[in-house]
């Protein structure tokens, strides 16, 4: 994989060593293990205070929950690289990903992928047995039926993803309380409605990537325009579902009901923009601050619930 004088760098612990760092980090998509990791870490909070127990007496549980979260989704990742190799190198935004410079080489890959995949489901079942199926339930949608089926063949890829990625909330809720409940459904379905406008945001700024991938994103099949009524759809499916937690006061609603109403505006202005790229570009940053905002107010409304 490298040359003598990288392996020599390497032992040093010079620039060879943090590129072998950076690039396993980006093999396993520590950007998305660290977002998954605050809604699944916010799911078994809420669960911590809906059922009166003490997070501080059940560290064995928090530690399990986190660290097997974060083993199945960078495994998840790791084993999305994997599959992708032939269309990775296509697109700017994939093409400097380690399996398609060389750095690692697949059977590396799938070792590490299905290595992080067993232990992370090995410590989500020692936390509660629901935790550990949820989290199968999150591998199977994310690896076989986001990126085995749908993210090639269906322009409604993005929402069979989304399914994945409301799962991370639901394991840390079931780590706690197996049997859930409305507040676990509640995170599930906020998660689902937010991820498709901030993929879709993210699939027009990279419209002609994916196309030359023949990825069939919903702006290349249906063009900009349907993609922003989709868009606007998933906000407004989203606006009422911070009040499926009113446990958390009437604080947690308007704060909620103020970050979806000025997503909402955001979405609306894309009818009139004269720059689809800079409104899409837009569109994706502020998702990503919705998502922090909510989700770190859900944990500190629910310590003061």
């Amino acid at each position: 994989m490298s040359n003598g004088r990288a392996l020599t760098a390497t032992r040093n612990g010079g620039p060879a060593s943090t590129s072998v760092v950076k690039d396993f980090l980006a093999l396993i998509k520590i950007g998305i293990v660290n977002s998954n990791l605050v809604t699944t870490f916010t799911g078994m909070w809420l669960a911590f205070q809906f059922t009166s127990r003490h997070f501080l007496q059940e560290l064995d549980v928090i530690l399990f929950t986190m660290l097997g979260a974060a083993l199945i989704i960078g495994g998840s990742g790791a084993m999305n690289n994997f599959i992708d190799q032939d269309i990775d190198p296509i697109m700017k935004r994939t093409k400097a990903r380690p399996t398609v410079t060389g750095r690692f080489k697949p059977n590396f890959v799938l070792t590490i992928a299905l290595s992080f995949l067993i232990v992370g489901e090995i410590l989500l079942f020692a936390a509660s047995f629901a935790a550990g199926m949820w989290g199968l339930v999150g591998i199977f949608a994310y690896v076989v039926l986001y990126s085995m089926w749908s993210k090639r063949k269906h322009v409604s890829n993005t929402v069979v993803g989304s399914i994945s990625g409301a799962i991370p909330p639901v394991i840390g809720f079931a780590a706690v309380e197996p049997t859930l409940g409305a507040g676990a459904l509640a995170l599930f379905l906020i998660m689902f409605a937010w991820q498709p406008p901030h993929f879709y945001a993210l699939a027009m700024k990279r419209t002609e990537e994916y196309r030359a991938a023949n990825i069939p994103m919903l702006p290349v099949v249906k063009g900009f325009k349907r993609t922003k009524y989709s868009m606007l759809f998933w906000i407004l499916l989203l606006l009422p579902l911070p009040f499926l937690l009113p446990e958390l006061g009437i604080g947690f609603l308007i704060l909620a009901t103020a970050l979806n109403l000025g997503w909402l505006i955001l979405a609306f202005k894309g009818f009139t923009t004269k720059d689809d790229m800079k409104w899409a570009n837009k569109m994706f940053i502020y998702s990503l601050n919705h998502m922090t905002i909510l989700f770190v107010s859900i944990i500190i409304f629910a310590l003061f619930s």
